[in-house]
């Protein structure tokens, strides 16, 4: 298999739904068991999501390679929000990434060499390229005012945009966008009519927003401002194993592993 981090993109842009994964359909079984787990259990951190919004995201290393990310998110606090990123907001969907976002005050406060592993929101909210589905411009734009000067930690599990089946590979560093150009409008036009909504609207409504907000941090949008980027790779290494050396030898010697020094 090639190294997902450096595949070019095959797959077309934001699928009308998500395909199914491979796999055998849920049995009735485990139906009946999901349905008597659900009523006796409660999710309470997921009962905390809150808010679903619609961006685009595209990958550090290739920001050709471009996706529409469901954002599903909460609050840790007024500060933090943390969001599981899904490539539809439909039955089905699958679970691709994971958010972090935080206010500037936190953003200035992480180490140096943290904070270029995080893109700015400034360009993504004002430009209408951020989409509360299903509320109201004028309630959606209350929350962006305060979302457009936040700062975001995105990486992506599941690069479906590849039309890769499962899961390959290590995560990948996503950014957002900072600037005109840098979408492709074919990909932001059908995320526009998949959903009824208008970029162009959403955009002329949020006119000002950016009015008397410092620009975003110099150490954002790392790859946007010096054309290099932080990305991800697997590496072997030798394992630190619990139990004894020799419970550890033995174990791998069991599984047809290589000989472990005790």
């Amino acid at each position: 298999m090639s190294d997902p981090s450096t595949e070019a993109s095959q797959a077309a842009p934001c699928p009308a739904g998500p395909p199914p994964a491979p796999g055998e359909p849920v049995s009735l079984q485990q139906k009946l068991i999901n349905t008597a787990t659900s009523a006796l259990q409660s999710f309470p951190p997921l009962s905390k999501i809150c808010q679903h919004v619609c961006a685009f995201h595209c990958y550090a290393h290739d920001t050709t390679r471009q996706v529409h990310a469901h954002h599903f998110c909460s609050h840790l606090n007024e500060e933090m929000r943390q969001c599981i990123i899904y490539d539809s907001g439909e039955p089905g969907a699958r679970l691709i990434g994971i958010e972090y976002m935080i206010s500037r005050r936190l953003y200035e406060g992480l180490p140096q060499e943290e904070r270029r592993f995080w893109h700015s929101h400034q360009y993504e909210v004002s430009s209408g390229q951020l989409a509360a589905l299903g509320v109201p411009l004028a309630a959606a734009n209350l929350d962006a005012s305060k979302l457009v000067d936040t700062y975001g930690k995105t990486f992506h599990t599941w690069q479906v945009d590849l039309g890769h089946p499962l899961p390959y590979g290590p995560p990948q560093l996503m950014m957002s966008f900072t600037g005109d150009g840098q979408l492709d409008p074919a990909l932001q036009q059908q995320r526009d009519e998949m959903h009824g909504i208008s970029s162009e609207e959403i955009r002329n409504s949020r006119a000002g927003m950016l009015d008397g907000l410092a620009p975003p941090h110099a150490d954002a949008d790392h790859p946007w401002r010096t054309g290099q980027a932080w990305t991800t790779s697997m590496q072997l290494q030798d394992a630190q194993l619990a139990g004894s050396k020799e419970e550890a030898a033995a174990e791998a010697a069991k599984h047809g592993g290589a000989k472990l020094s005790t």
